[in-house]
């Protein structure tokens, strides 16, 4: 083993290597390979930061499952009302791994002002509502307090205040019609006290929320009556047997739904993205493998006559082919050292100083999202190295074709 090594080490380090026709192509192997592992960790970063956040987004305007009637029709605003008085609520201990469970209603409404108007969705929540995900969106005033007596605290979205002209203190008019379509829209004047910007237009555009009690005393509902309740989870991947478990344990008249099913074609998109990350980490390594093997066939053939001369000396091929793979390895690690400090410096760049922004219209983010994990780095390392050491075993194998009487006459 130790010859192997010293010699494979002073191969590496000779001056005649270094200055030989191989040293181009060996540094267009190690650059292939440093390339490749910049590209894999820029899209599994990306990809996987990118479904996070848009999952983190829904999920924070509709929760990980949702409780509501059966009969309930498909829309925004909550036409059946479900009574408060449930086992399962305010804590849903039958089932292990519910994190929270909080009791809202929707209303529609248009928010009306001197030179505009624009639709809404009026989200009611009570004291039990969830604000985690939403402190990370607030940009502006606080969040609001609906844990005591009722009051006319309203969040809005950067959008709907850039199209209407608000600000932070406005008060609004919001207008909801009556089922008697000929008697007045109840009008309730808001005040905006916070500010939020979640980047998914298809949320902000549409959201504003306010006191659970409004939508309650708007649909003529006892303090006991909500629309629907959502349910948060503490582990998104058990989401669908956490799923199948609550609808068991509900009243038969209620049905339950995940934030996938309900937003089925969103998360389709999202899913195509591990596809993507696949395909590229197999692309990448195939174009690294094959630009080693290029260098290593390289390698070989100009060190032609040691081969004659170690095998004249009694050296076997396996200890022969040991010492350019070591070669080879030392060539992978190398490249993979520098794919890793370009890929990570790269992605802690963007994830804090967001230097590549994104269309919101089109990736419901405004800047790529990065997700860090040692252990898929390490993972990648090396499953990377082991396929380029795997690839490398064949054109190895023509060590052994070769005559130590002619290679010593190789020129």
């Amino acid at each position: 083993m130790n010859f192997e090594y010293f010699t494979a080490k002073r191969i590496i380090d000779s001056k005649a290597y270094k200055s030989s026709v191989s040293a181009p192509i060996i540094k267009i192997g190690i650059t292939a390979i440093a390339i490749g592992m910049v590209v894999m960790l820029i899209a599994i970063a990306t990809g996987i930061g990118l479904q996070q956040k848009i999952r983190d987004k829904v999920v924070a305007f509709n929760g990980h499952i949702m409780i509501s009637k059966f009969g309930s029709n498909n829309s925004h605003e909550s036409d059946n009302s479900i009574s408060l008085q449930q086992d399962f609520y305010p804590e849903f201990k039958v089932v292990e791994g519910v994190s929270h469970i909080q009791a809202v209603a929707t209303k529609f409404g248009i928010i009306r002002t001197e030179s505009d108007f624009e639709a809404v969705i009026v989200k009611g929540v009570g004291g039990d509502y969830n604000w985690d995900y939403f402190q990370e969106y607030l940009i502006e005033g606080r969040l609001p307090d609906f844990s005591e007596t009722r009051n006319e605290d309203v969040l809005i979205s950067k959008y709907i205040a850039n199209r209407l002209n608000l600000k932070l203190g406005d008060t609004i008019q919001t207008y909801f019609m009556r089922e008697d379509i000929n008697k007045p829209p109840r009008i309730i004047p808001y005040k905006i006290v916070g500010i939020y910007n979640s980047g998914f237009q298809d949320f902000d555009k549409t959201y504003i929320i306010t006191d659970l009690k409004h939508i309650q005393r708007l649909n003529n509902w006892d303090e006991d009556q909500v629309g629907h309740f959502e349910l948060f989870v503490d582990d998104y991947s058990q989401l669908q047997k956490i799923q199948e478990q609550v609808y068991q344990n509900t009243p038969s008249e209620m049905n339950t739904i995940t934030v996938e099913q309900k937003f089925d074609t969103i998360f389709e998109w999202i899913n195509i993205f591990d596809k993507n990350i696949y395909g590229i980490i197999g692309i990448m390594i195939l174009v690294a493998g094959i630009n080693m093997i290029t260098a290593l066939l390289v390698l070989i053939l100009e060190r032609t006559q040691m081969i004659g001369i170690l095998k004249a000396l009694g050296s076997s091929n396996l200890s022969i082919r040991k010492i350019f793979l070591y070669n080879a390895s030392y060539l992978v690690v190398l490249g993979l050292f520098w794919g890793n400090v370009i890929g990570l410096g790269i992605l802690l760049a963007q994830k804090y100083f967001k230097l590549f922004p994104l269309n919101p219209d089109v990736y419901y983010v405004s800047e790529a999202p990065v997700f860090l994990s040692l252990g898929y780095v390490i993972a990648l390392n090396i499953g990377t190295f082991v396929m380029c050491m795997l690839m490398l075993l064949l054109p190895s194998y023509i060590i052994t074709k070769i005559s130590p009487v002619k290679a010593m006459r190789f020129e």
